[in-house]
């Protein structure tokens, strides 16, 4: 069974990782402080709990597949990259005058969610991350690898939500500053969008 100090280990790593500027934390600023805290915290949970279907694949093996088929690392690369254009040309065209409350702001929360988990999930430099970093605090002498594994992508998923939840709220924080001024809300909004879909084409376009 996994010790207490492979959490900790793991835990303190983890968190060095989470907070470093990437795809996945400047995905959630970006909604954040173009949206709001309510579509920043949305893409957060997004995010986290999409490392649960990572977590899952590199328990059974098939982020190795993604790590050994060039063919299938640029097919998911690609998907990931379109979808991040996708997600950033929406957000680029949306009208930012329209005020959302009650059920339509969340109805617009379910979205920026189901969005944010499929993007984790196409992005496959997070899964061969996972398959790189997680064995090393994986001990087989204590038994169990998938277990140890199991656990230590639930407790990343934890860290995760933890992180990108701080992230989020500073993100609303800034959001209901800048909400008083129309026009700079239409800035925000069309830029968010070019930062998406910037990320998108260098999801496409960068190297393993």
């Amino acid at each position: 069974m996994i010790s207490i100090d492979q959490i900790v280990l793991f835990s303190l790593a983890s968190l060095v990782l989470i907070f470093t500027p990437g795809p996945d934390i400047i995905y959630v600023l970006t909604r954040g402080v173009a949206q709001g805290r309510t579509a920043a915290l949305a893409a957060a949970l997004g995010f986290s709990l999409g490392n649960i279907g990572h977590t899952l694949l590199a328990v059974c093996g098939l982020s190795a597949i993604l790590a050994s088929s060039a063919v299938a690392f640029t097919a998911v690369k690609i998907a990931g990259g379109l979808y991040l254009i996708y997600i950033g040309w929406k957000l680029w065209t949306a009208d930012p005058s329209i005020t959302l409350g009650g059920a339509g702001e969340h109805k617009a929360a379910r979205v920026i969610f189901r969005q944010s988990v499929l993007a984790n999930l196409l992005n496959p430099k997070v899964a061969i991350f996972f398959l790189a970093f997680f064995p090393q605090f994986v001990r087989p002498a204590q038994g169990h690898p998938a277990l140890q594994m199991t656990i230590l992508g639930l407790t990343f998923v934890i860290l995760t939500m933890f992180g990108f939840g701080l992230v989020a709220l500073g993100a609303g924080a800034l959001n209901s500053r800048l909400a008083a001024r129309p026009s700079l809300s239409a800035w925000l909004h069309k830029g968010a969008g070019a930062i998406l879909m910037l990320l998108g084409l260098r999801l496409i376009w960068a190297d393993r």
